[in-house]
């Protein structure tokens, strides 16, 4: 597995470093094919919060993105708290990998195993201004987007830890969003 460590405004010692390499190359026991982990670090400049120190961590492959994020005291135990969310979301990605290629599930879809980009959409909070105003847009992402069943689009939203995932809905061939409803269920909002 080919993994970036990055610090963003703080130094990553190479301590640290090793330690990140190893704890996240271990993560490729519970799936296979895992080709890329880009880990970010950074520090919350507010001093009121105690957990400043924050580990983000993206693993890319099987044609998904896992990512996971995490803040702590220090550094090593935001680690610790990204690779165990990381764990749980690969280990309920595996799951849901193996269930839907079993031959007894009725209408089961195979995940494409191409290399197409999937859509990422991230959802990281900017730092809010308290000015009076109208909303501006303050951040802008363009991404490809691979066709994909809203089924896939929610595992897929859940394994990013987001709120909501844009997709092309591959039954439709128009845009689609799947949410997180209050209820805790799945949405899908599907263009006419």
């Amino acid at each position: 597995m080919d993994i970036s460590v990055r610090g963003r405004n703080i130094e990553v010692p190479e301590s640290l470093r090793s330690v990140v390499e190893d704890k996240v190359t271990r993560l490729s026991r519970f799936l296979d094919g895992m080709e890329r982990a880009d880990v970010q670090f950074s520090e919350e400049e507010n001093p009121r919060i105690s957990e400043r120190e924050v580990c983000e961590v993206t693993v890319h492959g099987h044609g998904h993105i896992v990512r996971a994020k995490a803040a702590a005291g220090d550094t090593l135990a935001a680690v610790d708290r990204v690779v165990d969310k990381l764990e749980h979301r690969m280990e309920k990605l595996k799951g849901k990998l193996v269930g839907r290629s079993h031959p007894r599930r009725h209408g089961s879809v195979d995940f494409p195993a191409g290399n197409g980009a999937r859509a990422v959409v991230d959802t990281e909070d900017e730092d809010a201004d308290d000015e009076q105003g109208p909303a501006r847009i303050v951040k802008t992402k363009q991404f490809d987007i691979k066709p994909m069943t809203p089924e896939e689009a929610a595992l897929q939203m859940e394994l990013l830890g987001h709120e909501f995932f844009f997709f092309t809905n591959a039954e439709t061939g128009r845009a689609a969003v799947v949410y997180r409803r209050r209820d805790r269920h799945i949405g899908l909002i599907d263009a006419s």
